[in-house]
């Protein structure tokens, strides 16, 4: 027997490396002759790093950068097993924790930082990145992050403007002539789960403002400002970024991945899928086994889940979904490519209980024991 293990992490339990070890221990209880393969899986979001390093056999990064409020933080990044792939989650640069709450103003905060973390990358000699937006406590359209990189954008008066959204409505003119050259060499390839554009009333400003801090006067700000660099942009570079479907994720930092460094923004599962190809790892496999914390509506609009499950379908192998809960809506996974899904919950307790690592833990093995336990009995060794 061979079984494929790729869930991803419970998020605020355990993560996908530790979800598959206890799952492949859960089989080894029964069949210990089975063959187990074990894939780390995110969907572009946190846990994208680790899941890509560990796949690929490579190696995590620590850089001091500019955090989301100019202090500094310290990020991980990763390299790939390749040597020269980056996986960057903008979050660890410039993410919504690592603002207190108290302090959450986007018409202040700044993306410098993940373009310090792909500074850093670049000097180590990585030419490929992969990008996860997603997170972030900024609201600036990726200008602080393309200043990092040498973009200077100029005031009326040619002097550079400063950092964060509140400094958007002061550009005047954009000047290449400073940008990294290493960065014509690149490859840039994000992650990006919505569709959002870069301002309006679904824009990154009225949609995703409110939980980074902003108040009903301040999305007017930051919606005008967000409009304003979409006109300089188009007058002084002739590039469009105003209705580019993802330009508004993570505040606007699709629109400059889009506009300035000639990304096409991607499905985050299908992305990390690609690169630990899943695909080609399906080979021969009697079953995958896949999950998340909570099943539900949104796992079947692209989360990992979901992407395993349709690559599965394609070679006809049956998949068993395993979370933590389940809501009714989880009913449509059955029609695309999950044979069946099952809760580890196996007694009334509280989500936080159920959240402990170690109940998570056992849990994930014990349920896999019983379902292997049921297929042993059917199919006998």
């Amino acid at each position: 027997m061979k079984v494929l293990i790729a869930i991803d992490s419970f998020k605020g339990s355990i993560s996908s490396i530790e979800g598959n070890e206890a799952i492949s221990l859960g089989i080894k209880d029964i069949y210990p002759e089975a063959e187990v393969v074990t894939l780390p899986l995110a969907d572009g979001g946190e846990g994208t790093v680790d899941a890509l390093v560990q796949a690929t056999g490579g190696k995590l990064v620590k850089k001091e950068v500019m955090g989301p409020l100019k202090e500094k933080v310290e990020a991980i990044y990763g390299i790939l097993g390749d040597g020269k792939t980056a996986v960057i989650e903008v979050a660890q640069a410039c993410g919504l924790p690592l603002v207190p709450y108290n302090q959450r103003n986007p018409l202040v905060t700044t993306t410098y930082g993940v373009g310090e973390l792909i500074s850093d990358a670049l000097e180590k000699g990585c030419r490929e990145f992969v990008i996860g937006l997603g997170g972030s406590a900024t609201n600036d359209a990726g200008v602080g992050m393309l200043q990092a990189l040498g973009f200077r954008f100029l005031n009326r008066n040619n002097e550079e403007i400063g950092l964060g959204a509140q400094a958007l409505l002061d550009i005047w003119k954009i000047d290449l002539s400073h940008v990294q050259t290493k960065i014509k060499e690149c490859t840039f390839r994000v992650a990006c789960d919505v569709n959002n554009p870069l301002y309006g009333p679904n824009g990154a400003t009225h949609v995703f403002g409110p939980q980074k801090g902003a108040n009903p006067e301040m999305i007017k700000q930051l919606d005008l400002r967000l409009k304003h660099f979409a006109d300089v942009v188009y007058y002084e570079l002739d590039v469009d970024i105003h209705n580019i479907a993802g330009a508004g994720a993570a505040g606007g930092l699709g629109a400059a991945f889009s506009g300035f460094l000639h990304t096409q923004l991607q499905s985050g599962i299908e992305l990390v899928l690609e690169i630990i190809e899943m695909e080609k790892r399906m080979q021969g496999v009697n079953f995958v086994i896949t999950g998340e914390g909570k099943l539900d509506a949104q796992t079947s609009r692209g989360k990992a889940p979901w992407g395993v499950a349709q690559l599965a379908q394609k070679h006809e192998i049956p998949v068993l979904a395993l979370a933590g809960s389940i809501s009714e809506e989880a009913e449509a996974l059955n029609k695309l490519g999950v044979t069946s899904y099952f809760s580890i919950v196996n007694a009334p307790m509280t989500l936080k209980e159920a959240m402990d690592p170690k109940v998570t833990y056992n849990n994930l093995r014990s349920t896999t024991n019983q379902l292997f336990r049921l297929l042993q009995a059917v199919q006998p060794e």
